[in-house]
């Protein structure tokens, strides 16, 4: 069971497990707004309902900081599927990622180190720095702090979540979510 956390200005931040909300109830930092109804959570001498929905009582800024998961697909996105040697498309399924600096000469894979890549500048490159294959990198790789197209499906709802976390959901979706367009 899980339960969709709200800012204390009543903004859904995130969902967490029942587990970490209750801990938060008991410390004082949340309360709770909306609970599972028949289930409760006893300790030796205190029983709470089970949270749906809890709110922080003060406000927090960096509770929930949504980093952008390193992953091949997340690459490719921030490159826009470009070699970055050559400017050439690459689909998803083809592409190879480049360590800027070579591992075996002590780079890491990481946002900072690692790009799109195609095929024949990867062999041309081989185990050498952009420097010694005589390459040029089009742009730096960094760390995003967001990707094009990764709305948040953490605070989308869906028909599979429970229902006291509709009115929540659809307001923030309403306010943040992607406009129609005729």
């Amino acid at each position: 069971m899980e339960t969709l956390v709200l800012s204390d200005s009543w903004m859904p931040l995130n969902r967490v497990s029942w587990q970490k909300a209750i801990g938060w109830v008991v410390t004082g930092r949340v309360v709770i707004v909306e609970a599972y109804e028949d289930r409760v959570i006893r300790s030796i001498d205190h029983t709470w309902p089970m949270p749906s929905v809890v709110r922080f009582v003060y406000r927090v800024s960096s509770v929930f900081v949504r980093n952008v998961k390193f992953s091949r697909k997340n690459v490719w996105v921030r490159d826009k599927g470009r070699c970055q040697y050559c400017s050439l498309k690459v689909s998803l399924a083809e592409f190879t990622f480049d360590h800027v600096v070579p591992k075996h000469q002590g780079g890491r894979t990481r946002w900072e180190n690692v790009v799109v890549c195609c095929h024949p500048c990867n062999q041309r490159k081989k185990g050498h720095t952009p420097e010694q294959a005589g390459m040029r990198l089009r742009l730096k790789p960094v760390r995003p702090k967001s990707l094009p197209g990764t709305y948040s499906p953490v605070l989308a709802w869906s028909e599979d979540m429970p229902e006291t976390w509709r009115d929540y959901l659809r307001s923030f979706q309403y306010w943040h979510g992607k406009l129609d367009q005729e």
